[in-house]
């Protein structure tokens, strides 16, 4: 197995490091993709995302499916995991949130496809899932629905 020509570029991967103070921070990473010219589906899954409502500093929790097909780059998981953790402390809409992670991973990787879908769990007896998605997936690629069942409580 070859090493990533990128690997010395990650300034997280093997080492304790601090969680970032906010999103606006934290760093997402990238590593050249080892099957470009292939088509295929990268599937990562935080199941135990946390933020704060904005307007009342409550926690606010999600759980994301977060499905891509890359170029040129993959994320670097460790990367990912901080990104998300650094929204632990930061207040925001479901909306905002849902489509801010869109964003940087967009801006981060530039995926050939990407579909970011965010469960959240009830706030005020609503949950609101929130789902992104770049346009239509690459012909050919299998793309599993994100296996999270719709909320419904204890019934």
């Amino acid at each position: 197995m070859a090493i990533d020509p990128n690997a010395e570029n990650f300034t997280q991967l093997g080492q304790r490091t601090a969680l970032p103070a906010s999103p606006d921070e934290a760093k997402l990473e990238t590593f050249a993709n080892p099957n470009q010219g292939l088509d295929y589906l990268v599937r990562l899954a935080c199941p135990e995302f946390t933020c704060l409502c904005p307007i009342t500093g409550q926690p606010d929790f999600a759980h994301f499916v977060i499905d891509y097909v890359p170029d040129k780059a993959c994320v670097e998981s460790k990367s990912l995991k901080l990104f998300m953790a650094s929204w632990r402390n930061t207040g925001a809409f479901h909306e905002a949130t849902t489509l801010a992670i869109a964003t940087r991973l967009t801006e981060a990787m530039a995926p050939r496809w990407l579909r970011v879908s965010g469960f959240w769990y009830p706030r005020g007896g609503i949950p609101i899932d929130v789902f992104y998605q770049s346009g239509e997936p690459p012909a050919g690629v299998h793309v599993p629905e994100p296996g999270v069942p719709p909320y419904r409580g204890r019934g």
